[in-house]
């Protein structure tokens, strides 16, 4: 358990309003040069997961483009420790929702670095409901907007300046795979997510460009004390077996993974679903 209760805090979550802090700048872990010379751009890339992953990177020796929706404080941060590596990191605030969005991130990320190698689509919206009743059209159009539409308008923009040994690498949730009675909008986005690195690693196999997926289980970052309940948030992540939620930095390593030629360049439309020690069957 933290020293620290743990405390809801206003949407979309500041990383500095959390009381208890999630493990995300990936301190201790040594890159070997599985990246070097690559370009990268992470969608939702200013905290948690996102950060993490971007941090892991430069320490692979990338070069990241981070595009957010609005909390400048956590991106800075996040740019902060991938230039602390020697990298660059280029900011893109923006909603993408918005199709021409997605499309501006991916010409600014060439434009800026030079070229693309790696897209890590990770934005996601979340707002629970108690009874299926409640959930607006709004919401749902708006969930789906951002956690499948942004997936399919920025791997699109993508596909033509990935080159023969790109990498897409989607991030969906262990709810995609099992479904969740009060994210029911969410749960089907990442449904979607994970039907959608199927095809596209069908799809994309003669351009050369491997499509994975990461489906985490519970992982602590802004978004949960955002979106949850204070109940929930408590408690969040002792259903897993290992009793407690993955920190970011647990999780970014998948994302090296798929990254990296050398580590599986026979590893295409496969989901890694690292979910505390749960099993599932399928």
């Amino acid at each position: 358990m933290s020293e620290h209760p743990r405390e809801r805090i206003e949407y979309p979550g500041h990383t500095s309003d959390m009381s208890e802090k999630p493990r995300d700048e990936m301190n201790g872990y040594v890159g070997r040069g599985l990246l070097d010379g690559k370009r990268a751009l992470i969608t939702g890339g200013d905290s948690g997961i996102g950060r993490a992953v971007a941090v892991a990177f430069a320490k692979e020796g990338a070069d990241v483009a981070i595009a957010y929706l609005e909390e400048d404080a956590d991106a800075h941060h996040t740019a902060a420790l991938v230039a602390h590596q020697g990298r660059k990191c280029h900011l893109m605030r923006g909603d993408l929702a918005d199709p021409y969005h997605c499309n501006d991130a991916v010409g600014q990320t060439v434009d800026v670095l030079g070229g693309l190698n790696i897209l890590v689509n990770n934005v996601a919206y979340q707002q629970p409901v108690d009874d299926f009743v409640e959930l607006s059209d709004e919401q749902w159009r708006r969930t789906f907007a951002v956690n499948i539409d942004s997936y399919f308008h920025v791997s699109k923009a993508a596909v033509p300046h990935l080159r023969g040994g790109g990498s897409i690498i989607n991030t969906a949730s262990i709810n995609g795979l099992r479904g969740n009675k009060s994210l029911i909008d969410y749960s089907a986005t990442k449904g979607a997510v994970i039907a959608l690195t199927y095809s596209l690693s069908q799809s994309l196999r003669e351009r050369s460009i491997r499509v994975n997926c990461v489906a985490p289980g519970p992982v602590w970052t802004p978004l949960i004390p955002a979106t949850l309940d204070k109940d929930k948030v408590e408690s969040f992540g002792q259903q897993a077996p290992y009793g407690r939620a993955a920190q970011p930095d647990e999780i970014a390593p998948s994302y090296v993974f798929f990254a990296s030629e050398t580590m599986s360049s026979y590893y295409s439309g496969e989901v890694l679903a690292p979910i505390g020690g749960e099993t599932l069957p399928g």
